[in-house]
């Protein structure tokens, strides 16, 4: 008996997508499978935080599909707040919401959206806020907190929905450089336990040792893809050879 793969848990199948007459995405085809942490690297512009919004429907694609878990993407009302429930995603901004603590911003969802008691989602918050190595920072409002700290808030938020996929849309881009790594250490700890991730960013050293593949993007499209140590010693586009040379020289 032949022994078939797992169907992925994110399904990207000709993708494309306009603003007005800019072509953003181009025909972009790509599989996720359940606990694979994928990095999307490319020059400004090139479609990857497009890519990442076009999954749980912040951007509507102007055709193609997208599945998560075999489930097409529905296009409005309580379905795609169900499907957005299952697929985290963490901003460059970090989007709190300034006038709650970090634990209520973290127990708003669950409460509201899975209708977990208060007590439940107030204690899994605090847990999460451990997780993430803000213990004693339960009751701080995030102009209070640094901006790696907030960082680590938006994470914990974004867990605390239990979701299938994570999705960091350069997370650290916002950050000063000492915060970065706090950053980092927490996404680091989630890939090795087993998240399914997909990561924008330019931190390529958290592409390179925390991730399982690299997917290449140019102009709108999936130019190259391969493990990190295969794309970063040895790219196969001369378009990925000159953005690594860009990347690396500094």
């Amino acid at each position: 008996m032949i022994a078939t793969a797992p169907a992925p848990l994110v399904r990207i199948e000709g993708v494309h997508k306009y603003f007005g007459d800019f072509h953003a995405l181009k025909g972009v085809n790509l599989d996720i499978a359940r606990g694979e942490k994928v990095v999307l690297l490319g020059a400004s512009g090139s479609g990857k935080s497009t890519l990442c919004r076009c999954i749980n429907r912040l951007e509507s694609v102007s055709s193609g599909t997208i599945a998560i878990d075999g489930e097409p993407l529905p296009q409005e009302g309580k379905a795609l707040a169900r499907l957005r429930a299952e697929v985290g995603m963490v901003f460059q901004s970090f989007n709190l919401f300034p006038h709650y603590t970090a634990q209520q911003n973290i127990a708003l969802a669950p409460m509201h959206v899975r209708r977990v008691p208060r007590a439940q989602a107030e204690q899994e918050a605090r847990d999460l806020i451990h997780r993430v190595g803000l213990a004693g920072k339960e009751d701080s409002f995030p102009a209070e907190l640094s901006g790696g700290q907030q960082q680590r808030v938006a994470i914990a938020r974004a867990l605390a929905m239990h979701p299938e996929i994570m999705l960091f849309d350069e997370p650290t881009s916002a950050l000063d450089p000492e915060m970065i790594k706090e950053v980092l250490d927490v996404m680091s700890e989630l890939a090795a336990g087993g998240m399914t991730m997909l990561v924008v960013t330019h931190e390529m050293g958290f592409a390179r040792h925390a991730c399982d593949r690299v997917c290449f993007m140019d102009e709108g499209q999936i130019v190259e893809q391969n493990t990190p140590d295969a794309f970063f010693t040895d790219p196969q586009t001369e378009r990925a050879r000159d953005f690594l040379s860009k990347i690396l020289e500094h």
